[in-house]
């Protein structure tokens, strides 16, 4: 058994402009659970972001809840990182 604060944690974040103020919690998991969210993401074609002590942090946010502002400038980056990989890949 892998200990707990050594396993992998996969968090699935979203943002609905015009529904949310701020991006939420999809999908949270971990092991195989994380496992799966990052297959989806792939078959889907949508990037992924590694960063364990963001996802720590977010696993702590309740499913379909917004993130707290504390970890705006965080996901904020995340968020910046993927229009530009959405950019360099010729989408808007």
């Amino acid at each position: 058994m892998i200990p707990p604060q050594s396993r992998e944690v996969a968090i699935a974040l979203g943002y609905r402009p015009g529904e949310d103020l701020a991006p939420r919690v999809f999908a949270q998991g971990e092991g195989r659970v994380a496992e799966r969210i990052r297959a989806i993401a792939r078959e889907r074609g949508i990037p992924v972001h590694e960063d364990a002590t963001l996802a720590e942090l977010l696993r702590h946010v309740p499913l379909e809840e917004e993130i707290p502002p504390s970890l705006y400038p965080a996901v904020a980056e995340v968020f910046a990182f993927l229009i530009r990989l959405a950019r360099g890949a010729g989408m808007r």
